[in-house]
Formats: structure tokens, sequence, C-alpha cells
């Protein structure tokens, strides 16, 4: 069976693959055409991404042996919103590839020990945590940037079943950023496509759940997108939510980034 962090892989593979395919096909005007993300052109979003490369290979790097010299996050950040719309662009192609090429060196045993200091976070976390954060950062924002230019686009299918399996495991703390319970006036637990959503004094991913109050009706992309703020009209089409919570009270829940 093919490990969760494999198919986390295997899925940036796929994310990077296609968001790069996009890209080399896009003109100035378009980059510069609003993106899914608001305040942010679709240029911004991909030097969100290409930014978010950059700085994730050193620690990467880091855990996996390698002596990298630091260097402050606020400058790079500072460098990438200084560029050109198609500077970021191409930026994104180059840092993204060879972010995800040094991924995929990494032997079966660094997969499998791994442990990665991010920097934020209290502790380093294992790799599959690591790369599961930014399949959620990439998925999501690769959304942005096809949905500027097809209003139906959806996250990638694979990705959103990887990231539902995350979710209920080693990225599942991150509900607690991107949740706010306290929008809800009672307890709620939502079947969600291939896991239960359980929200009461905190927000947590469930494998499965034996009597849930309500049903949300969507494919797992759309659970995706509902968890990042996503989930919204126009895009909301033909989900809806069945039971003891609304599908705008869940919005509530998850404003999004």
């Amino acid at each position: 069976m093919t490990s969760l962090l494999d198919r986390t892989v295997a899925a940036l593979r796929a994310e990077h693959d296609t968001l790069d395919g996009l890209v080399r096909t896009l003109t100035d005007e378009q980059l510069a055409a609003p993106s899914g993300a608001a305040d942010w052109t679709v240029a911004q979003v991909l030097s969100h991404l290409g930014s978010g490369a950059e700085i994730g290979r050193a620690p990467l790097a880091r855990a996996a042996g390698e002596t990298v010299a630091a260097e402050d996050n606020k400058t790079i950040w500072a460098r990438w919103d200084a560029s050109a719309p198609r500077a970021q662009a191409e930026g994104f192609r180059e840092h993204n590839a060879r972010w995800l090429a040094m991924v995929e060196a990494l032997t079966p045993e660094q997969r499998s020990s791994l442990t990665v200091d991010l920097g934020f976070l209290p502790e380093p976390v294992p790799l599959v945590t690591a790369l599961g954060m930014r399949l959620s950062e990439v998925a999501n924002h690769s959304w942005d940037v096809r949905v500027a230019f097809d209003p139906d686009a959806r996250v990638d299918a694979g990705s959103a079943a990887v990231l539902v399996d995350l979710l209920t495991g080693p990225v599942g703390f991150m509900l607690g950023f991107l949740g706010k319970p306290a929008e809800l006036a009672k307890p709620v637990s939502l079947a969600v496509p291939g896991a239960g959503l359980v929200i009461d004094d905190a927000v947590t991913v469930a494998g499965h759940l034996e009597a849930p109050s309500a049903t949300f009706d969507g494919p797992a992309e759309a659970f995706v997108r509902l968890v990042s703020g996503r989930l919204k009209p126009p895009y909301d089409r033909g989900v809806t939510v069945e039971g003891d919570v609304t599908l705008d009270e869940l919005r509530r829940v998850f404003p999004g980034f």
C-alpha cells in the first residue's frame, strides 16, 4: 500500500505540473487578473507560492543534512514583492520545481525518519506533516489561479483525497488555526466525503462518524475549499448541507486565509 507521505509527494508533483503548464501560457494581462484569493492578482498568488518554496527549501535541506546559509524571510518576501508579475510567475516555476526535486530525491529511509524544523512551530515535525502543510497551500492557491480563468475550476481530486486523510492526522492541528468553533451555538458532527468533521470546543476531522448530526453533500474538493474559506458563491454550486447546521454557518466557522 502506498504510504500517505508518498501520496502527498505524488499530489505535490501533479499540482506543480498542472500549474506550471498553465503559467507557461499566461499573458501579462492574465497575470495581472484578479485571482480567487481576495486582493491578490494571479501573479501575486504565484509569488506567494514561489517565495514559500524558496523559504521552505532551507529547513528541508537542513533536515537532510545539508549546510544552508540563512536568509531572513522578510528579505525574501521583499524581493519577490518588488518583482514584476512576469518575474514572479517564472520565479514560481523555478523555485517550486527546485523544492519539489529535492523532496523527490529523498531516500525511503529519509522519508520515514526526517523531522523538519519549520521555524514557526513549537518543535520539529515529521516530514509528512511539513509536506502536508505545503500541499494544503499549493492545492488551494492553485485553485486561486485556475479559477481566475475557469469559474468551474476545482481543487484537484487527488490532492483533495490526500488532504482529507492528512486532516485526520498529520496536519489536523491546522484546524485550530483555520476553524472558529465559537461561531456555532451548539456542537455539530458533519459527515463529509471520506471522513467526519466535529465542531465543538475545537474543530477536528475524524476518519468516521457513527451518527453524524448533519451531512455535507458535495465532493471532497468542495470540503477542502470549505475549510480554506473558498466555498463561497458562485463557487459553491451543487453543494448542500442537510441536518442541524447550514452551509452559511459552516462558512462562518471557516472564514479562510
